[in-house]
């Protein structure tokens, strides 16, 4: 149901019959706060909204499990980590041929995702982009994220890093993010400790849009998810939409032009709790997930969608899970161009760190200087790390694996374990 100025109902259902979408005018709002229906001239509803609207509330056993004491202790700073070039080169190799981060085309291209030909931006790029006007380029952008690790570790942050990841998503296009929808995955309510997974996780998303400034305009409830006794982690998949004023001007995650300054935002920290690396290097989890920033996704975005406009990027990617390495590989290998970086500090703690707020960016040339104005306007801490080009993924003193090794890596493992 849309709600349309008056005067302007001719105007939206002729909107609404260019896309095939099927409308009719209802009613009207009125200042009485009863809500009123008629069926032939008859009235057979006159009530209080908030009778109709309002369902009953219920108050279900919760209690948080004892088992989270003991996975906030198993930090994974007591994990082996890679000591030398060879070792870094070998995680990051695995990270992109694991399933939950290897190419996902095997499944994706099987089924039609062009939108009568307006789709400009699809998978593998961090969020879906359709054209909605081909007069001025209007488009939204939609990206749903979820991770189910983070938030078994601590609902709550989790929930929020989810969040900030779709929001991040939607950004990294250039658009504007504007709401959420959701769909919340849990086991059995009956059971204290999924009841508190479930009430935390949806107290964080009400604090995290709040911080943020986005509505929740719908979403829905999957209970009763497990084995069993055996319930799945709690997974919240977390949907943002934005609006990209001009789609002519959309940032892909491909480092598609050569000689591009790649730049690292956000602020990166020693966080591994629920990481990529943990859980495919080691089979762990444990420890407190990455610190969610809320205000530091929404200077991001600001920044992200203003040098988009200003046509200052060739690229963007935001960092989630596997860190810098994987969103490096990633961006090689959808552009079908190399890079060579520089990492400022701890080789291991840059590469795989899974820190909040962050994304790598590709600075057209010519450009550094306008985009390091913008990025002082907006408060985003940023970090030359190096440049797009050549064949291989390249860290200066470290390693170097070429685009078709990686290709490789990414791309076997879905296949492998369906075809």
């Amino acid at each position: 149901m849309a709600v349309v100025e008056p005067g302007r109902v001719d105007e939206f259902l002729a909107v609404c019959a260019r896309w095939d979408v099927p409308a009719a005018v209802i009613g009207e709002v009125t200042d009485t706060g009863r809500l009123v229906m008629t069926w032939h001239g008859e009235t057979v509803v006159d009530i209080p909204p908030g009778s109709a609207a309002d369902g009953p509330v219920y108050h279900r056993p919760l209690a948080r499990p004892a088992a989270q004491d003991t996975l906030a202790a198993g930090h994974p700073a007591a994990l082996p980590r890679p000591a030398d070039g060879a070792g870094l080169r070998a995680d990051l190799l695995a990270l992109i041929g694991s399933p939950g981060l290897a190419d996902k085309s095997w499944v994706t291209d099987q089924y039609d995702r062009y939108v009568r030909g307006d789709t400009v931006l699809a998978m593998p790029e961090d969020g879906g982009l359709v054209r909605v006007d081909e007069a001025t380029g209007l488009g939204i952008a939609l990206a749903t994220d979820g991770n189910g690790r983070y938030c078994r570790l601590d609902p709550y942050l989790g929930t929020q890093l989810v969040l900030s990841e779709a929001y991040r998503n939607v950004a990294a296009t250039g658009a504007r993010p504007l709401a959420v929808t959701n769909c919340l995955n849990f086991g059995s309510p009956e059971d204290p400790a999924v009841m508190w997974q479930f009430a935390e996780a949806v107290r964080g998303l009400a604090d995290g849009c709040a911080v943020l400034g986005v509505p929740v305009t719908g979403g829905n409830v999957s209970f009763y998810n497990q084995t069993g006794t055996a319930a799945i982690h709690p997974t919240p998949v977390i949907g943002v939409l934005g609006v990209h004023d001009d789609v002519r001007r959309r940032l892909s995650i491909g480092f598609g032009t050569g000689d591009a300054d790649l730049v690292l935002l956000g602020r990166t920290e020693a966080e591994f709790g629920g990481s990529a690396w943990a859980h495919v290097r080691h089979g762990h989890l444990g420890g407190r997930p990455p610190v969610p920033d809320q205000a530091a996704e929404q200077r991001l975005a600001g920044r992200l969608a203003a040098a988009a406009a200003a046509g200052l990027l060739s690229a963007a990617h935001d960092l989630s899970d596997g860190g810098l390495a994987v969103a490096l590989a990633e961006s090689c290998l959808r552009g079908g161009t190399g890079c060579r970086v520089r990492l400022p500090g701890d080789p291991f703690t840059w590469l795989f760190s899974e820190s909040a707020a962050r994304a790598i960016v590709a600075v057209r040339p010519g450009s550094q200087t306008a985009f390091d104005e913008l990025r002082a306007a907006h408060g985003v801490p940023g970090e030359p790390i190096g440049r797009a080009g050549g064949d291989d993924l390249v860290v200066e003193g470290w390693f170097t694996i070429p685009l078709a090794e990686l290709a490789a890596a990414h791309t076997a493992a879905l296949p492998a374990l369906f075809g």
